[in-house]
């Protein structure tokens, strides 16, 4: 039987419809939680039951992936740019949290006016009716995650007063002047439910003479991480985030694990006690949520930034904490013995090679490369020609962290589990390609997921663009990771 095309046109347009009513609501309120450093074992290995309110809740009902890699570089600056755009390092251009600037002769800090590709809070902003709001534990990873002044930014400042961009709410003093972080002063950090007389896991030290030592003790526990949940906890209130007609997004970047692990390795109790203490938070952030906007009314999606590896033991450090001082004199001397060049600048993981006067640098930095590929702590190299000591998956993760410029002449990676010798005793370094450093879980809850885990891997770059999907706005501009569209409910 033959049809018209008007009856073909109104099939086709019931089809669709029917395809549009089928599709879950689309919430008002958009909650990114972004963890510095946080390693899908940790929810596996705090020791203890976690809450059924908190983590269990979001891996329970929502979509858990628990294998999302970072396949580049995982500097803190770096991840996070990546989490934005939804490109890696290649793209976005944010290699490292420094790199050396040839232009200056000097090393730069990553900032937002560093960022090559837009973020996708840029494209929620660009609504004027929706509210884009992002609370970081410092000022720079919060505007390289924001990417556009559209967005407000709070952090917390030296003082551990929580500070923002131009004219401040009217609320905003007299919520620091109700949580002073003096009253932190000597405070006992001790394990969650320990006995009254147990002794403290480490004490928050303050001396008048050295402030500074007791805010980096502060900011790496997790009074500083319950303050941050705390503030967004108030945001959300004040600002009635998700009660309004238009789309919001709230991000909060929780910087205290990352400071800890940079001092601790990731692998020490006192990292399990930070998944516990952040167990609780996330649990009274979903209560809150539950209540208002309501439960079908907001998506919360968590994500970490990067990985840790263990802190090398007394007996093994001086052989696994890397001088880079030592390797590049090492590869200096190589370079003069055979009369080719230069070590202008070596800042991990990037050597800068002076090639000047040679048309093609390319031989150069082969033999810059090799000589550091003797010595003992250096595992592989990529060249910014392309040359690579290794293949398959691991020449991908070169490729995405390189970026032409900024990368220099050559990009190193040292043995697993080693580390960039801090000057101290103790501590670890980000950045690495291992797993370790690139695996962190990921997990979409609310409305538009659906419950399940997907033991899949996927990548940091697909976030963005699925986030963009469900939100209904633009994918960032440079953003090349897929819609995971297996996370989206029926």
């Amino acid at each position: 039987m033959g049809i018209c095309r008007r009856e073909f046109g109104a099939c086709l347009l019931g089809g669709m419809a029917g395809r549009l009513m089928a599709l879950p609501p689309r919430p008002k309120l958009f909650v990114l939680v972004i963890l510095d450093q946080f390693r899908p074992d940790y929810l596996d290995s705090t020791g203890f039951p976690l809450a059924p309110g908190g983590f269990r809740r979001l891996l329970e009902k929502g979509a858990y992936f628990p294998d999302c890699r970072h396949l580049a570089s995982t500097f803190q600056a770096s991840s996070i740019a990546t989490l934005a755009t939804g490109a890696w390092p290649a793209q976005h251009g944010i290699v490292a949290d420094s790199w050396y600037d040839r232009s200056i002769r000097k090393p730069v800090p990553a900032n937002d006016e560093d960022l090559l590709a837009t973020t996708l809070a840029a494209q929620v902003a660009a609504d004027q009716r929706a509210k884009v709001a992002v609370v970081s534990l410092d000022a720079e990873h919060g505007s390289l995650f924001a990417g556009t002044p559209d967005a407000r930014q709070f952090w917390m400042d030296d003082a551990g007063e929580f500070a923002t961009l131009g004219e401040p709410p009217d609320w905003l003093a007299g919520y620091n002047t109700q949580k002073p972080v003096a009253s932190f002063h000597d405070m006992k950090w001790t394990a969650l439910n320990a006995r009254p007389d147990a002794p403290p896991l480490r004490t928050l030290t303050y001396s008048p003479d050295r402030p500074r030592e007791f805010m980096a003790l502060y900011r790496s526990s997790y009074y500083a991480q319950d303050a941050l949940f705390d503030f967004a906890a108030e945001l959300l209130t004040r600002d009635k985030l998700g009660q309004g007609s238009s789309l919001d997004l709230l991000c909060i970047l929780a910087g205290s694990t990352g400071l800890l692990g940079y001092e601790i390795g990731g692998r020490h109790p006192l990292m399990q006690q930070m998944t516990l203490r952040l167990d609780q938070k996330i649990e009274s952030l979903l209560n809150q949520l539950t209540k208002s906007p309501g439960e079908k009314g907001f998506n919360l999606v968590l994500a970490a930034a990067h990985g840790a590896p263990p802190e090398p033991t007394p007996d093994v450090r001086d052989r696994m904490a890397v001088k880079g001082e030592a390797l590049a004199q090492a590869v200096e001397r190589s370079l003069s013995a055979s009369g080719i060049g230069h070590v202008e600048k070596y800042l991990y993981p990037f050597l800068y090679l002076d090639t000047s006067g040679f048309r093609d640098p390319e031989p150069i930095r082969e033999v810059a490369a090799r000589a550091a590929l003797g010595f003992p702590a250096v595992a592989n190299y990529y060249t910014a020609g392309g040359a690579c000591s290794t293949g398959d998956a691991w020449e991908r993760r070169f490729r995405n962290s390189f970026h032409p410029t900024r990368s220099g002449d050559v990009m190193l990676s040292y043995q697993p589990e080693y580390v960039e010798e801090s000057g101290q005793a103790r501590g670890i370094s980000y950045g690495s390609l291992y797993n370790y450093d690139v695996r962190v879980p990921l997990c979409f809850y609310g409305p538009q997921f659906r419950p399940g885990v997907f033991e899949r891997p996927v990548e940091s770059v697909d976030i963005a663009p699925t986030l963009a999907r469900a939100m209904g706005v633009a994918a960032p501009s440079s953003s090349i990771g897929r819609v995971l569209g297996e996370a989206f409910a029926p």
